[in-house]
């Protein structure tokens, strides 16, 4: 009862005093006082975060889990100062509240590392952007598109839409392949005739059927050359560079037409041979 009389509302107070109409009237203004800060305080911690929503909606080159992660920044730091303010008015000494948050904080921080470095990882992923929402990355040995970024973990959707949940101190501390970067890419194929075939026909059929195809691109430019003397084969390395979207799909399709394009024009293609030798026994 001491502590509870120490505070500013009720120093000069004696218990007959608490019941008293006056007394009751203005411990009932403070409340209503804390509660109007309180309703204001949200208010506002809304209103920001939706500002700071639209913003994300208006720029759509952004990326939106930086814009998240500020709205969220921006309503738990609102709601933190209202917190202060409604205490204050009922006398509470604010940075005793401080220190004793303070406190409580480090303690949790030390039983919660993990959760802890995963956070600093999520703030380091949104602020530095070396992955971003929609895009096609390889992460901790998971390909697949980026679903969304938040404070403590990565999701992602593989090839086969499984979800994946990747910590973000997994994230930040692996190596990132990110597809989606650039906006063109270098596709590679390699592609064997036989040895007695007419690599100059050859090569002429390889870059016909690649180039005219309108997902080539002619700059930078193209390389089909001859790059390998196989077993049975002669083999012909080709790189050309088209749009990051168009990649997978160019790929495959120009593996089944060169084929196609080298068989109808009589270019052989290689097959493993053997030869055998069969020594006859004299004695027999």
């Amino acid at each position: 009862m001491q502590k509870l009389l120490n505070t500013e509302i009720w120093q000069g107070t004696t218990l007959a005093d608490i019941f008293t109409l006056e007394f009751l009237a203005g411990l009932l203004g403070n409340v209503l006082a804390a509660a109007a800060i309180l309703v204001l305080g949200l208010f506002i911690a809304r209103t920001v975060r939706r500002r700071i929503d639209r913003i994300a909606e208006r720029n759509r080159v952004t990326d939106k889990a930086l814009f998240g992660f500020l709205g969220d920044l921006a309503w738990y730091g609102i709601f933190a100062f209202t917190l202060l303010f409604v205490l204050n008015t009922f006398g509470v000494r604010t940075t005793s509240v401080v220190a004793l948050f303070g406190a409580a904080g480090l303690a949790i921080g030390l039983a919660l590392q993990g959760t802890l470095s995963n956070l600093a990882a999520g703030v380091m992923l949104i602020f530095f952007r070396p992955i971003k929402i929609g895009d096609f990355v390889v992460v901790n040995g998971v390909m697949g598109t980026v679903k969304d970024i938040s404070m403590n973990y990565t999701e992602l959707a593989d090839l086969q839409n499984v979800q994946h949940i990747v910590p973000n101190s997994q994230v930040w501390g692996s190596t990132i392949l990110n597809y989606s970067a650039y906006d063109t890419r270098r596709v590679e194929w390699s592609f064997g005739v036989g040895y007695g075939a007419n690599l100059a026909q050859a090569e002429a059929v390889i870059r016909e059927t690649i180039m005219n195809d309108p997902r080539a691109h002619a700059e930078p430019e193209p390389f089909i050359q001859v790059n390998n003397l196989g077993d049975s084969s002669v083999d012909f390395l080709a790189r050309i560079w088209c749009a990051a979207a168009d990649a997978y799909g160019f790929q495959t399709d120009m593996t089944r037409k060169v084929k196609e394009a080298l068989d109808a024009a009589g270019v052989p293609i290689p097959f493993p041979t053997r030869t055998l030798l069969m020594q006859q026994d004299s004695a027999g």
